[in-house]
């Protein structure tokens, strides 16, 4: 059955961001994503779902067609690997054959660092999401799950993406990563989610009137409309908790992890390998 070394190169890292939807991973990830890119490792998303559901007029294999087209979009705007995986939008289930799917490509891609959503979240499909990651993560080391992909010889480092839900517990960043730099390409990438930035999430939350008509327009409108949510005074409260106001100065946008007590652990010996950029308190 083998072992798979979770590392080709010694000084390149494989890391690989679990989401539900295909475009999670560029909402909550895309700046560290950028980073890790400039720096030469390996990034690889991927969605649980097929996200066949998320638009008010369109549904089925045709949006799912044109998800995984915008989310392929992404692959070669920024050079990374982009899983879509065929399971309804809005019906994932921590099923053994989804936790099987999520051990193979971990597997796969070697991961160093797995990137996900919280287990308490807004969507069933995060919560899910997250309960696959973590009933895979013990078994990506056993030989005789998923025979057929070998093994890899050390669990990747699983870590949970920022958010603001508070019960039953809040989100604490314990690595914090400024993006302030990589935020323009993040809105890039971003913008080629056509059906969820611009149709189906200003639909769904009330403010499709305001989208512009104009393709010229609508990066820019996606820059201000989306950047709040990473904006280092919106997370200033938090931040504080690890970081002095001095080592933020500067930071206009921040993306921030959590550990996760599953897979392998981050710890004060791998957490600069892991985090090159990363301002760390735990």
């Amino acid at each position: 059955m083998g072992v798979i070394p979770n590392k080709d190169n010694a000084d390149q890292l494989s890391v690989l961001f679990i989401g539900a939807h295909p475009d999670d991973a560029d909402i909550q990830f895309g700046g560290t994503a950028i980073k890790y890119l400039e720096l030469g490792h390996t990034v690889n998303y991927l969605s649980m779902t097929n996200g066949d559901a998320g638009h008010q007029s369109q549904g089925g294999g045709a949006l799912a067609q044109r998800r995984r087209n915008e989310s392929q979009a992404v692959a070669e705007f920024l050079g990374i690997n982009y899983f879509v995986l065929d399971n309804h939008d809005g019906e994932l289930q921590a099923t053994v054959e989804n936790r099987r799917k999520v051990i193979q490509i971990i597997r796969e891609v070697k991961a160093d660092l797995v990137i996900t959503h919280r287990p308490n979240d807004y969507h069933a499909d995060h919560r899910q999401t997250s309960l696959l990651v973590q009933d895979a993560a013990y078994l990506i080391c056993v030989p005789n799950v998923v025979p057929f992909t070998p093994r890899l010889e050390s669990n990747p480092v699983i870590v949970y993406h920022q958010d603001r839900f508070k019960k039953p517990y809040p989100f604490v960043p314990e690595i914090i990563v400024d993006v302030t730099n990589e935020n323009d390409k993040k809105m890039q990438a971003l913008g080629f989610h056509e059906s969820q930035v611009y149709e189906w999430l200003p639909f769904i939350e009330g403010y499709l009137p305001d989208v512009p008509e104009q393709a010229d327009e609508r990066l820019k409108w996606l820059s201000a409309k989306w950047s709040s949510f990473f904006e280092a005074n919106a997370l200033l409260k938090e931040a504080k908790m690890i970081a002095t106001p001095e080592s933020l100065s500067g930071f206009q946008y921040i993306e921030a992890f959590e550990r996760c007590e599953y897979g392998g652990k981050l710890t004060h010996d791998n957490v600069k390998t892991l985090f090159p950029f990363g301002i760390i308190n735990f």
